[in-house]
């Protein structure tokens, strides 16, 4: 039975985290400037310490000194008011991931691996203007046409626009007002970088579940600072990337501990102004993923930012203190105290307004499943260093990383954008293009060792495959995500 995580505790006793509850999802609460960054580099040392590897948004950049031995500072003083015996400075395995590869090895998904749903949220479209995306994605896979970059998407809603009369029959109406809406919404996120996300290599989920040489599961790190300023973009990446989980991992059942463990950070952002059927879709991935061996938590100040629905979800939670200067701020703080599993012994409302900084109040899973009843502690502080790393520390360990040089070089091979700029002739829609690949064909089995010539070989062969098992491969995602055919 793997060792519990202590993640915060009292005068007389620790408050652990049961690893095999871990799957069961978390919460993590608490005002700007109360400690929740903190708490976040604790879990994901601790998890890391048992060989479960993590994902995490560093929305500020600064938890990337986790990579760094710490255990000076602040973090010194605490661990030595909470006579922390074994308390020892330690850097951990990290691999640095970023949109725009800057700070980080590049994150690409390909426009149909993305879906229509997430795009439509990107795009700021309304369901009228949805439901003509998704047609554009219908009458891509029935052509063989492959959506991977943004060039691909504008190349095919210039296509569709263009012989929307002859689509009509068989797809329905396609308006060019819809057209040109989300024309715009891809002009708008191309002009916010956005174009960056899309393409190849697309990133392989298995590179986030790694462990070193010592078992240690990896800590990966995805540059949030600049990403945020999209912040639809950055709830549908990280939304994909749940659902990439959920649809490429095998039932586990309970395991011992969690395969990995995703912290979503500023979570209000995925919940924000998003319709309903988004919502049910994010509840569907959270209430299941759970079988696959995946532990989330969500990140946020206030508990009403997660839908009721998800929060029922999020057994472990760590809430800090919040701040009510306000009515509203009052009955916030008030139901966030509701949330917790009462103690006799503790006025919870009371205490969440004048908990200190790296305090806060705890209630985890037990081995039955059940909620411990919440508890006023302070947060074990992190082994690494509290703060970020230079940019050449940073620069150093990318490149020592063992995927560098992978992601890096972006690959353009055929797909919609190159055979409709071929098709000079075209006057019929009827005409269809090769087959598209399977995704299943597409994993890599190289990394640095690939060539040039062994990419051109593989994405020969990547281009075969059927039609009809890449509209099932997407009928997989879009079942997840609401997407609609």
């Amino acid at each position: 039975m793997t060792e519990p995580l202590p993640i915060a505790q009292r005068d007389d006793h620790e408050i652990f985290l049961l690893p095999q509850m871990a799957n069961r999802h978390g919460l993590i609460t608490g005002a700007t400037g109360t400690g929740k960054t903190v708490t976040l580099q604790t879990l994901a040392e601790a998890f890391s310490r048992i060989g479960t590897p993590v994902f995490m948004a560093d929305v500020k950049g600064d938890l990337s000194g986790v990579a760094k031995a710490g255990g000076s500072g602040k973090a010194a003083e605490r661990a030595q008011q909470l006579r922390l015996a074994d308390y020892a400075a330690e850097a951990f395995p990290v691999v640095f991931w970023d949109v725009w590869g800057e700070q980080g090895h590049p994150v690409r998904a390909t426009v149909s691996d993305m879906g229509p749903l997430l795009l439509a949220r990107m795009f700021n479209l309304n369901e009228t203007q949805e439901g003509v995306l998704n047609l554009v994605f219908k009458i891509a896979d029935d052509q063989g046409l492959l959506l991977l970059d943004l060039k691909d998407l504008r190349a095919m809603l210039q296509y569709v626009g263009e012989h929307a009369k002859a689509f009509t029959t068989e797809y329905g109406n396609i308006s060019a007002a819809s057209i040109g809406a989300i024309q715009r919404g891809l002009l708008a996120l191309e002009n916010q970088g956005g174009d960056r996300l899309f393409g190849e290599p697309m990133l392989n989920i298995d590179d986030l579940m790694q462990t070193d040489a010592q078992g240690r599961g990896v800590i990966n790190l995805l540059a949030a600072d600049r990403l945020m300023q999209s912040p639809k973009a950055y709830g549908s990446l990280l939304l994909w990337l749940l659902a990439e989980l959920f649809e490429n991992l095998p039932e586990a059942g309970d395991l011992a501990k969690p395969k990995l463990v995703f912290f979503f950070d500023e979570a209000h952002l995925l919940f924000k102004d998003a319709p309903q059927a988004l919502l049910d879709k994010i509840e569907l991935v959270v209430r299941l993923i759970r079988s696959k061996g995946v532990g989330v938590y969500f990140v946020s100040q206030n508990p009403a930012d997660v839908p009721d629905a998800v929060a029922g979800q999020l057994g472990n939670r760590v809430q800090h203190a919040l701040r009510a200067f306000t009515p509203k701020d009052q009955k916030a703080l008030r139901a966030a105290a509701e949330t917790l599993r009462d103690n006799a012994q503790l006025d919870e409302a009371a205490a969440i307004a004048e908990l200190g900084v790296g305090e806060a109040l705890v209630s985890c899973l037990d081995a039955k499943g059940q909620p411990t009843v919440v508890e006023r502690a302070l947060i074990v502080p992190p082994r690494g260093q509290i703060g970020p790393l230079t940019a050449a520390e940073r620069s150093a360990l990318i490149k020592r990383s063992v995927i560098y040089g992978h992601y890096e070089q972006a690959i353009d091979r055929e797909s919609a954008y190159e055979i409709l700029r071929g098709r000079t002739e075209q006057t019929a829609p009827e005409t269809t293009a090769e087959p598209a690949p399977s995704r299943t064909t597409e994993r890599r089995t190289g990394r640095n060792q690939q060539t040039v010539a062994e990419a051109m070989m593989k994405s020969a062969a990547r281009a075969i495959g059927s039609q009809l098992g890449r509209a099932i491969i997407r009928g997989v995602l879009g079942s997840i995500l609401g997407g609609r055919r």
